[in-house]
């Protein structure tokens, strides 16, 4: 009687990789802050991430191979900048000069009230 191979779901493929073309790989080197190299695979087209989440530690490594790409460091927005994304000057003068009114309003009410 022939027995069944057990497989899982999202299981390895059982056919045989020769005469398969596989795509060009390349691999990039981390370095692990706590003193370990690894190697990850990646496509040859593919431009590989300058950090990689170490398996064994579960810490960030840094590439070893190859340079990091430069990041342009964003200026902060301040909430001022979110602002005046939003709103013109003339807009915020009208808003303020309608708050303020509304808290003379409020403060002749309370004098009148006590």
């Amino acid at each position: 009687m022939n027995a069944l191979r057990g497989s899982r779901i999202g299981g390895v493929s059982y056919e045989a990789d020769t005469d398969k073309d596989l795509a060009p790989r390349q691999v990039t080197r981390f370095a692990c802050p706590r003193g370990h190299e690894f190697g990850v695979i990646f496509a040859v087209d593919a431009e590989p991430q300058d950090t990689w989440i170490c398996r064994k530690h579960g810490v960030t490594a840094v590439i070893v191979d190859g340079k990091p790409a430069e990041q342009q460091a964003k200026p902060g927005r301040t909430p001022w900048d979110m602002l005046r994304e939003r709103r013109t000057i003339s807009d915020l003068e009208e808003l303020l000069d309608e708050r303020l009114a509304l808290l003379r309003q409020r403060r002749e009410l309370d004098s009148e009230v006590t």
